[in-house]
């Protein structure tokens, strides 16, 4: 699928962007600082860049994405210089490329390079985060009912090996009435004593919640302020359905630890996640896998000499031998979205999301569960159609071309994700879709 005009709309050539690693590496130079504000996009030319089944409405970013133009581009050029000489090319570039992968990942969520961890995916970095965890027989990790298999099964293996205890809290009774100030004062009165982390997803992916985390970071602030450094309670949070499609970073949202695959709302390379924390949660971790790349630990034990003690985002990515080509392409994906321009990726998101929440609210025979309010959602729709279950409504959505899913929780919902692969006629034809199998 070749650019069309429409391309070179908004802001400089989405063709610019197709493997910026390659082309730091022909200058030797890091990666380029941020870029200022953006025109207004050409929301058509953005769609361009994917190349999805004409016949389906895919909204399914939340699951596993379609890699834009640039994305494919930069992967595809690395698989040919591997195939071309892999013993080579990763000897010579493998440390470099991934430097700048770190820098690109870090540079969007506003940390230092080596603040960022390069992992697989989400399950590894939230395995990795809470499997280093520095607890101490007795320590208390609070969660939430509402968080996902993910980070409960990674807390249960966590406290086995370490002696900690789990405590679950509901964030809410009814998903309908919930509020910041509700979820706030919740998580704020569960603390105790003993508690060292509180473990959280950002966006849910069950209901698609949005919970407040600056506000929530905000209290917990202040738990802190009256507690010793070692007492003080660390905030983890599994962010993954809203990066790529927030405008926030660490900062704005206060965490001390963040996770996330790129294979989502980013449209990064399948199979690469990051995770980045500021100097506290370092402090917090142990790294579990080996590192290959600059960590000092390699030296160290070849030349028999102290081991590094304390963890940082290059000691904590775990080594041994990947799928490079989507590892070094991690760039490409951030610039996609920089060079469109990181709140228009937001409040696109966001509009979709609208239109999407609007036309199934009005629906007889719907139920919208994800709130309304953009404070509390972000891209994630998920609804209830009566009369049929969720994996029922997923199957006769796709008997008419819509890509929907169903959340794999105890109580199951039907999910559309609308995402920069979409347009506002995509939503329109889902709709309509719902429309009919609402009326079956």
């Amino acid at each position: 699928m070749g650019m069309d005009r429409r391309g070179f709309l908004f802001g400089a050539s989405l063709a610019a962007a197709a493997a910026p690693a390659l082309a730091q590496e022909a200058a030797d130079q890091p990666p380029m600082t941020a870029p200022g504000p953006s025109p207004a996009p050409d929301w058509d030319a953005v769609k361009a860049q994917f190349q999805t089944a004409p016949d389906q409405v895919n909204m399914n970013a939340m699951l596993i994405a379609s890699h834009p133009k640039p994305v494919r581009a930069a992967i595809d050029q690395f698989r040919r210089e591997l195939d071309w000489r892999p013993v080579t090319f990763l000897e010579d570039n493998n440390r470099r490329l991934q430097g700048y992968s770190r820098a690109a990942a870090a540079r969007y969520l506003g940390v230092e390079a080596r603040q960022v961890a390069l992992t697989d995916s989400t399950t590894m970095g939230a395995a990795l985060v809470y499997s280093g965890l520095k607890l101490r027989p007795g320590d208390e990790i609070l969660t939430t009912h509402q968080d996902y298999y993910v980070t409960h099964e990674s807390l249960r293996h966590a406290a086995l090996r370490n002696g900690a205890s789990i405590r679950r809290i509901s964030l809410y009774d009814d998903i309908g009435q919930v509020s910041e100030p509700q979820m706030v004062g919740r998580l704020m009165s569960a603390i105790t004593p003993r508690t060292r982390v509180l473990a959280l997803t950002w966006v849910h992916s069950s209901t698609g919640l949005k919970i407040p985390l600056p506000a929530i970071s905000a209290a917990l602030a202040g738990v802190n302020a009256g507690r010793q450094e070692a007492d003080q309670v660390l905030l983890v949070v599994d962010g993954v359905h809203g990066f790529g499609n927030q405008d926030a970073d660490m900062k704005t949202l206060g965490c001390d630890v963040f996770v996330a695959g790129c294979h989502k709302w980013l449209f990064g390379p399948r199979g690469t996640g990051v995770i980045a924390a500021n100097a506290k949660g370092w402090a917090a971790l142990r790294p579990t896998i080996p590192s290959f790349v600059d960590s000092g630990a390699w030296s160290a034990w070849i030349n028999d000499g102290p081991l590094p003690e304390a963890a940082d985002g290059v000691l904590m990515s775990p080594g041994g031998f990947k799928a490079f080509e989507h590892v070094w392409a991690i760039p490409a994906a951030v610039d996609f979205h920089e060079k469109i321009g990181r709140a228009q990726v937001a409040d696109r998101t966001a509009l979709l999301a609208d239109q999407l929440k609007a036309g199934l609210a009005l629906m007889p025979g719907v139920r919208l569960v994800t709130p309304r309010d953009r404070r509390l959602s972000a891209g994630i729709t998920s609804f209830d159609v009566a009369g049929l279950s969720a994996d029922g409504a997923v199957r006769a959505l796709r008997q008419q071309g819509v890509v929907a899913s169903a959340a794999p929780y105890a109580v199951q919902h039907v999910r559309l994700t609308p995402s920069l692969m979409n347009s506002p006629a995509e939503v329109d034809r889902a709709l309509a879709a719902v429309r009919e199998i609402a009326r079956a």
